[in-house]
């Protein structure tokens, strides 16, 4: 890889992941600073928000401790699941935070489910069964995982990995360009790009005497050429007598 190729690419490695959690970062304090608290200081209301929305959290979990939260949390869903539409939504964010918080370890294990002879998918365990004793299975699509299929399955149809989640996450969310050790994100730049120990002035040297040995390869006369010239003839010594 040319020099100027190899800077350029560890510059966008570098800094691309860099650019886009400051966006990530820079569109969630705007949206902070927009929550209505009459304070007039950006930075001040931005973290009021944050501190606001904490102990909204823990006052929300408190209450549902208590026999009150539970006939509040009961009469929420009836009123939820009487409006078509809306209750897919809130069933279904519901459903994926109580499987993020709540979940065991093998909620979401990754196994491996032959689909066909030969043909292996990478699957996630739920954790439930079925009422004839199948495992249910969610078969996420690859790079969206947000969409997949619910599948329910023999026990002896699937094989479990030693893969964690994030390693088989990985592997979707990239379309299968992500390294199955989860190291992707720990390699350095060089790494990255093959240079080994290599430092910039040692490919630039490298460099230049690949250049100077074409160079020189080029000023060489071929064995043709060689060939073709004849050797000039030995002078007489007796020729000036």
């Amino acid at each position: 890889m040319a020099s100027w190729k190899r800077d350029f690419a560890s510059g966008l490695i570098i800094l691309v992941p860099l650019l886009v959690t400051i966006v990530v970062l820079a569109w969630i304090y705007n949206r902070l600073t927009q929550v209505p608290i009459p304070v007039e200081s950006e930075p001040t209301r931005a973290l009021l928000s944050i501190v606001i929305f904490i102990l909204l959290v823990f006052s929300v979990g408190y209450l549902m401790r208590t026999a009150v939260g539970s006939v509040l949390e009961r009469a929420l869903d009836d009123m939820i699941n009487q409006l078509p539409g809306l209750r897919v939504i809130y069933n279904a964010s519901k459903m994926a935070v109580e499987t993020a918080l709540s979940g065991t370890s093998d909620l979401q294990a990754p196994v491996r489910l032959e689909v066909w002879d030969g043909l292996r998918m990478t699957a996630f365990k739920t954790g439930k069964q079925t009422a004839d004793g199948r495992h249910i299975l969610f078969l996420p699509t690859a790079p969206n995982i947000t969409s997949g299929f619910v599948i329910e399955v023999e026990e002896d149809r699937y094989e479990e990995i030693d893969d964690s989640v994030e390693q088989a996450l990985t592997r979707i969310l990239s379309a299968g360009f992500g390294e199955e050790d989860g190291n992707r994100g720990d390699r350095s730049v060089r790494e990255i790009l093959d240079v080994g120990d290599e430092s910039p002035t040692q490919a630039s040297a490298e460099e230049a005497t690949v250049d100077e040995a074409a160079d020189t390869a080029s000023a060489e006369p071929t064995g043709d050429a060689a060939a073709g010239a004849e050797p000039e003839p030995d002078a007489d010594p007796n020729s000036g007598a």
